[in-house]
């Protein structure tokens, strides 16, 4: 049975059952809890193969909801996916599921593919099968491609991916751009520049500088580390997508950006100064392979069509981030080592064992 929309009156239908895939991964588990916080009437389903960044410890305070589901499925396998179609009554979904690491995606391009492209198409048809009202697909500004000093990416800028993983985030754009096109498939689509903030996993740079200067280790930096990003919290991600879901036109592209652009140094440099360590750490390595230079996003359409605006200053939300990895360290030991893994077994293998 399909669940029944209603029009919320600014333009987009009012959500009864959210499916969020990769809901337990570092975006995913952010967008699971501001939905159940601010949307009581919403049923949040998280679909997540837990894979190496997906953590079921970053969502203990809401498991409990009446509000929330968990489905341990991975998208690519397309019989699984039907399964949870046909189980809840789904009227949109915010796909953020995916391989997300550069760097794992050059040394195993395979995997990038099967979930990225493969997964999002099985999404796709389950969706067209059981007419959501809403899919978003949530994407990257790495699917531009590097800019040189000056300009912002915009959403008619060409897609000119630099590394397997921007590619099969390209590749899945491109078939929900299809799908809206050939059968007028209700599709959505953002691209989001670099996030940070509490939960992400500590390969990424923000994380991982903070872990290894609290730990005294070295801080490794790629290439000359003169690299910009423009930097989005992660919490003013999570709101502009839920903003998009609703609000959004089926068919267009919204750039989301934190209008913040920073040197890798300069982050890295500014991690060292709040808590107090000697810049001694940084350690220079070996740039990687197709490593682009510059992003910047216009999110001017974002801004201007549906009022959405960054909360988080840069430096204010660097701060309050450093502050949450100190005092989560018992988290992000566990997510270092792998015990994180343990937590589903524990919890939801017992349940499954219940009558």
């Amino acid at each position: 049975m399909l669940a029944e929309t209603a029009d919320r009156g600014d333009g987009g239908p009012a959500l009864k059952t959210l499916l969020i895939t990769g809901g337990a991964g570092f975006i995913g588990c952010n967008l699971v809890r501001l939905v159940l916080a601010e949307r009581k009437d919403v049923l949040v389903v998280n679909l997540d193969a837990l894979t190496y960044a997906g953590n079921l410890e970053s969502l203990v305070d809401v498991e409990s909801s009446p509000s929330y589901r968990f489905e341990k499925v991975d998208i690519a396998d397309r019989e699984a996916v039907r399964g949870v179609f046909a189980k809840y009554p789904i009227d949109a979904v915010a796909h953020l599921a995916a391989e997300s690491h550069v760097d794992r995606s050059i040394l195993d391009p395979v995997t990038f593919i099967r979930t990225n492209v493969l997964g999002t198409q099985n999404l796709i048809d389950a969706a067209l099968k059981t007419k959501v009202a809403r899919f978003l697909q949530v994407s990257t500004d790495e699917v531009y491609g590097s800019l040189g000093k000056v300009g912002r990416f915009e959403e008619t800028s060409p897609l000119k991916p630099s590394s397997p993983y921007s590619a099969s985030k390209a590749a899945a754009d491109l078939l929900v751009g299809a799908a809206c096109h050939t059968y007028g498939f209700p599709g959505l689509i953002t691209r989001c520049s670099n996030n940070y903030g509490p939960y992400q996993f500590p390969e990424k740079l923000i994380p991982l500088m903070i872990l290894n200067a609290v730990d005294d280790q070295p801080l490794p930096v790629y290439g000359d580390g003169r690299n910009v990003r423009d930097w989005l919290h992660v919490e003013d991600h999570a709101r502009a997508l839920l903003c998009v879901l609703e609000q959004g036109r089926p068919g267009e592209i919204y750039n989301i950006g934190g209008g913040c652009e920073q040197e890798n140094l300069t982050v890295v440099r500014l991690i060292l100064k709040v808590l107090g360590k000697d810049e001694k750490l940084i350690r220079f390595v070996e740039d990687r392979p197709g490593h682009d230079r510059r992003y910047a996003i216009d999110a001017t359409k974002i801004e201007r069509e549906l009022l959405w605006r960054p909360r988080h200053p840069f430096e204010e939300g660097l701060r309050e981030t450093i502050d949450w990895y100190r005092a989560k360290l018992q988290w992000t030991r566990r997510v270092r080592s792998g015990a994180y893994r343990e937590y589903y077994q524990r919890q939801y293998g017992r349940r499954l064992a219940e009558p």
